[in-house]
């Protein structure tokens, strides 16, 4: 049977492998190497919290006609990892890029640690590490170079030493840059994030394109930062990634922020039914799947069935009691609850799926 789901009610370098990456104690951006989606409401903006280590209020920001962020405003408070979840071209790099003083807002206003970034955006910055997306570095340079370089811009810099021991590299401190693995590179990079001892991580996609395990072990260094009451503001597209790592998340659309809720709350709003996932040794008819208790719909999945159902213990105990009666065998079944790609479905009327390849509009 065809498989069939169900559905239930960067920053670009501009030549040659550098890093951009910006350097807060002096303002400057080092080059290594040479519509209201469906008539909805915007979000009713919040008042400012006076203990938020960054507030954005009514953030807009435009490339000629187009409006790539509309009237965004968000916190983030000390001690917790705030996701701007979106589909590439949602607007989350334009407004990191923003919050970075790598480009001007048209409208709005971003303050960290009170401080207000445009009128006095470098000291605004001094407590604030970042990793980009597309960031890389000379293929010779090695990790304990790159840290000794990235360290001599600040005043009070982490230990070296100690960084390369946090992030698994101190047997990598030698090897030239271009014979690191992917998630050696990454975490070489969240190293750089972290050499000015920031208080605030701004991270766009960092997980984009590793290896499970690599992934894995990201998340875990992002989780652990948190711990000592800093905090973290996490850009991705990765859904699993957003409902695992974030205390809150922002659903980016078009540029506007269309919810903002921790994960397990946006989820509880669901109006998506749970779904029941099932093979059986010997198929089971079309009909038969239509007279099990609870089931609004279903299709085939997988080899088997998958089915919406209002209830969950009455779909599997009718199911159970079918399959003794005709000595059927159960081979799988899986209970799926409703996930943020089924919150992002019912915001926006868009599958997940549904993925611009840009990430800026």
């Amino acid at each position: 049977m065809p498989a069939q789901a169900v559905v239930c009610g960067e920053v670009k370098n501009s030549s040659g492998p550098f890093l951009r990456i910006p350097t807060f104690s002096n303002d400057i951006l080092f080059a290594i190497g040479s519509e209201r989606p469906f008539g909805q409401r915007p979000l009713k903006v919040p008042p400012p919290h006076s203990l938020a280590h960054v507030n954005v209020v009514n953030l807009t920001k435009n490339y000629g006609p187009i409006t790539a962020v509309r009237e965004l405003s968000f916190e983030l408070l000390p001690g917790e990892i705030f996701g701007l979840l979106g589909q590439n071209g949602a607007g989350k790099t334009t407004t990191i890029e923003c919050l970075l003083g790598l480009n001007t807002p048209d409208a709005g206003q971003i303050t960290i640690s009170g401080i207000d970034i445009l009128t006095q955006p470098t000291q605004s910055r001094q407590t604030v590490g970042a990793l980009l997306q597309s960031s890389a570095l000379q293929d010779k340079i090695t990790p304990l170079e790159a840290l000794k370089l990235f360290a001599s811009f600040y005043s009070k810099p982490a230990n070296t030493a100690q960084l390369l021991a946090q992030f698994q590299l101190t047997n990598k401190a030698h090897a030239p840059f271009a014979s690191l693995s992917g998630g050696q590179k990454q975490r070489l990079f969240l190293a750089l994030a972290l050499v000015n001892n920031p208080q605030i991580l701004i991270l766009d996609e960092p997980t984009a394109g590793l290896d499970p395990q690599a992934r894995h072990e990201l998340h875990r260094i992002i989780a652990d930062f948190k711990t000592t009451g800093r905090s973290v503001l996490l850009s991705t597209h990765n859904l699993d990634e957003a409902t695992t790592l974030c205390d809150r998340i922002g659903i980016l659309h078009h540029g506007r922020l269309i919810a903002s809720a921790p994960p397990a709350e946006l989820i509880a709003k669901a109006r998506a039914l749970p779904r029941v996932s099932f093979r059986t040794s010997k198929p089971l008819a079309t009909a038969i799947i239509a007279t099990l208790p609870g089931v609004m719909n279903y299709a085939p999945y997988q080899s088997g069935w998958q089915a919406c159902t209002s209830d969950v213990n009455k779909t599997i105990s009718g199911l159970t009691h079918l399959l003794e009666a005709t000595n059927n065998e159960m081979l799988d079944l899986h209970i799926l609850r409703p996930t943020l790609e089924d919150v992002f479905i019912e915001l926006t009327g868009r599958a997940w799926a549904e993925n611009p390849t840009e990430e800026k509009p």
